[in-house]
């Protein structure tokens, strides 16, 4: 990198990406706006997770899929991965037609962590996304919005396509 790029006044895009020099009014912390879904074909069954971020007019779209899984795992897995693409601290917005990923970031967590990991004498479910997605939550300024699934919503629709397709191309990878 020359060595006039490697200024302090530098900004890099929350995604990774260069952005260039910031004015004085853009130092302040970037916003992102997440949105996620999680599919299933069986619930357990081949799953798939997607999520679009976007940052003033730069949108990216990620998915991906496993082979055995439960819709609510595709749901966390969606979150944990937007928000593990977000490369440095942001104010985000992030929305999900999960009820479940949305409850439980908002108000079910705290009591979870206290009660080590237990709902009751139960065990929580899908301990180990919850204690990532926690983690990547703590590196930004998280708020949590739930959306209705199915409801003519552009950017929801997309994910649910998108995580479909992941699981569509996780099925046609393992026929080859």
């Amino acid at each position: 990198m020359p060595s006039h790029m490697a200024s302090a006044a530098m900004a890099a895009h929350p995604f990774g990406i260069f952005l260039g020099r910031l004015s004085r009014y853009d130092r302040a912390v970037k916003k992102v706006t997440i949105y996620t879904d999680g599919a299933c074909s069986g619930n357990p069954g081949p799953g798939g997770w997607a999520a679009i971020l976007i940052f003033g007019e730069d949108r990216r779209e990620i998915s991906g899929s496993d082979p055995d899984t439960t819709n609510n795992r595709m749901e966390i897995t969606a979150a944990l991965e937007a928000l593990r693409t977000v490369k440095e601290p942001c104010e985000v917005d992030l929305h999900s037609d999960s009820r479940y990923l949305c409850d439980a970031m908002s108000s079910w967590l705290a009591k979870w962590k206290s009660n080590t990991w237990k709902r009751g004498r139960k065990p929580v479910l899908n301990v180990d996304l919850w204690k990532a997605l926690d983690a990547a939550a703590q590196q930004h300024e998280v708020q949590w919005h739930w959306v209705k699934a199915h409801n003519h919503h552009p950017e929801n629709e997309r994910c649910d396509e998108l995580a479909v397709q992941a699981i569509e191309r996780m099925r046609y990878d393992q026929r080859m």
